[in-house]
């Protein structure tokens, strides 16, 4: 094991690539790049991280923002529960450990948004204390290198992967050990062809002996996806249109969209017009131009969207108190959801 482990290192030290939060222990930058790169590519979460930095250079500056402000700078990411929870523990860090993030790993664990790879992460590249970081990557090589069949997805497996973990971290320096073992991972034991030819360990790899790689690694539960029927509204009223906040849990969460009528089905425009009235609160029937569908994929969800346009000459009175008038020059403003910034950007 000593040896595989000397073999991953030296790979990592001729291969490692020069990324921001690998240059730093500040917890809280490290924490906001894990935060951000979770469901995100580096590349892409690279420039919002530089963004974040910009705006709030400390957990401080971040507790004090408002979260409209931290939603919109999250605006394209998804995932807007990552930039809730963000903003929730940055209190509790300024209120609780009076601005300086937790230095034990029991108590960054505590913060909301924050899970076991998460805690682990903060606490070997800011502290260098020896908790292994055990992500998909990670999961992904760990099983190819010792040909675990066991379901990933399982807790009562996450052991076997941590103890392993465990046994190849001792006597490494904790933040180089992660960062290699993460950075081959995705850099060469990828999930769809592996770059086998030139992995370092391959004479020690039990999955490439066995020709088990493409089974590896397994998991036991397929995520349930369910579809939804979102039918928007660009209401114009002389210069401008209407955006309304969610309300409520869910995907979205209070951001602003265009007027929604969520239906079961794909309806024509004849059923939407009394459900578009009891949304204006009116008994007229407006004249609905429809604009164009579009399929949206979230990790559990399917939406299949439409966009209708309407125009009234009278200002409308609306359920929902959090409606706001903007136009195409002042939206920018608000946090959209992409799919409806998608849409207005087209106008």
């Amino acid at each position: 094991m000593n040896q595989i482990v000397f073999e991953i290192l030296n790979w990592y030290r001729n291969n490692l690539r020069k990324l921001p939060w690998r240059t730093t222990n500040d917890p809280y930058k490290i924490w906001l790049s894990e935060i951000i790169l979770q469901q995100t590519q580096i590349i892409q979460g690279l420039n919002y991280y530089e963004k974040f930095i910009e705006n709030f250079s400390s957990v401080n500056a971040l507790a004090k923002a408002d979260e409209d402000t931290i939603l919109k700078l999250w605006q394209g990411l998804g995932y807007y529960s990552r930039a809730r929870n963000l903003h929730k523990a940055a209190k509790i860090v300024n209120e609780l450990h009076q601005g300086q993030f937790p230095t034990r790993y029991d108590d960054i664990l505590k913060l909301p948004g924050i899970g076991e790879y998460t805690a682990a992460a903060i606490a070997s590249f800011a502290y260098e204390l020896p908790y292994p970081t055990l992500d998909g990557n990670v999961f992904r090589f760990i099983a190819r290198l010792y040909n675990i069949d066991l379901p990933i997805d399982q807790s009562k497996n996450r052991k076997i992967f941590i103890d392993l973990l465990n046994e190849m971290m001792i006597g490494q320096k904790p933040s180089t050990f992660n960062n290699a073992m993460m950075e081959m991972g995705a850099m060469v034991c990828k999930p769809q062809n592996p770059l086998c030819n030139i992995c370092p360990v391959r004479i020690y790899c039990e999955g490439y002996k066995n020709n088990t790689i493409a089974k590896l690694p397994v998991k036991s539960n397929k995520v349930k996806v369910s579809k939804r029927h979102l039918n928007f509204f660009l209401i114009e009223y002389k210069n401008g249109f209407y955006l309304e906040q969610r309300e409520g849990k869910g995907i979205w969460q209070n951001l602003f969209q265009l007027p929604l009528i969520e239906t079961k089905t794909d309806v024509k425009r004849e059923h939407l017009e009394p459900l578009l009235a009891k949304l204006l609160n009116t008994d007229k029937t407006h004249n609905i131009e429809f604009q164009q569908s579009v399929r949206h994929l979230l990790t559990h969800q399917i939406i299949e969207a439409k966009f209708w346009k309407v125009k009234t000459n009278k200002k409308p009175t609306f359920i929902n108190p959090k409606t706001v008038y903007t136009n195409l020059s002042d939206y920018k403003i608000f946090a959209v959801p992409k799919l409806i910034e998608n849409y207005l950007l087209l106008l």
